[in-house]
């Protein structure tokens, strides 16, 4: 599976988001995801494990428990890809500053 196919999933972004602020047991991702999502433990799990094969997150064992980390490696990856795009962004940014700096203006803030 495609890197953007994973991440163009919403779950698995919010389970990446979760892995990005510290390991998490798969009970607590089960236990936020069902929460946010609605989605039954089985399909968190499966969520999980295309997240592993495709290389986002790591998954050690202790105990009875099976702790999930993040994998910023496809991350990376994707950073690179986007690198090529990013000369389009600061035109784009610059204008929409300077219709925030009109639309202010317009309403006598500045």
């Amino acid at each position: 599976m495609h890197a953007f196919d994973v991440l163009g999933d919403p779950v698995r972004r919010r389970i990446l988001e979760l892995l990005a602020e510290r390991e998490h047991s798969s009970g607590e991702v089960v236990e936020v995801i069902s929460a946010e999502f609605g989605i039954s433990q089985a399909g968190v799990s499966q969520h999980l494990k295309v997240l592993r094969d495709a290389g986002f997150a790591q998954v050690r064992p202790e105990g009875t428990r099976r702790l999930y980390a993040l994998d910023a490696t496809p991350l990376r990856d994707i950073d690179d890809w986007l690198e090529r795009f990013r000369v389009f962004w600061p035109v784009r940014l610059d204008a929409l500053a300077t219709e925030i700096a009109r639309g202010k203006k317009a309403r006598g803030e500045g």
